[in-house]
């Protein structure tokens, strides 16, 4: 993925009927099927994956690598390499992106601001948007 090594593997879950009121910090990948009230941050800077899956809830920003939402966010969302937003993903808050893959049905109530990428060259500093579509 955009030439670094292989996403990190999911190694935390957050069961559906659990709730964790305050901030977590994790190292490789989460997954987040319950409720958390407090921030979810990755304590790497680099290769790190949070899933938030239908029906879950994450109630006070996320940030990592790379995102992928089917729940509902409200805070901000900071993802330094890509965020997904599957098609029940609902955010409220601010959206920070280098790529970003929208499918149809995703809301944001919130500005969407674009990172520059590390790596990119002064002519690669256009963040990459990808709209995803339904198969005919």
């Amino acid at each position: 993925m955009f030439g670094k090594k292989d996403p990190a593997a999911i190694k935390t879950l957050i069961a559906q009927g659990t709730r964790i009121d305050g901030d977590l910090t994790f190292d490789e990948g989460l997954r987040v099927d319950g409720e958390v009230y407090g921030a979810i941050h990755a304590s790497s800077d680099s290769g790190s994956l949070l899933v938030v899956s239908e029906g879950a809830v994450a109630d006070g920003g996320l940030r990592a690598d790379h995102v992928i939402i089917n729940g509902t966010v409200k805070g901000p969302v900071e993802a330094r390499e890509l965020l997904e937003l599957q098609p029940k993903a609902r955010i409220e808050g601010d959206v920070q992106y280098v790529a970003l893959e929208m499918h149809q049905g995703a809301t944001i109530l919130g500005q969407l601001r674009p990172m520059g990428s590390p790596s990119a060259s002064s002519e690669e500093d256009k963040p990459l948007i990808r709209l995803a579509t339904k198969s005919a």
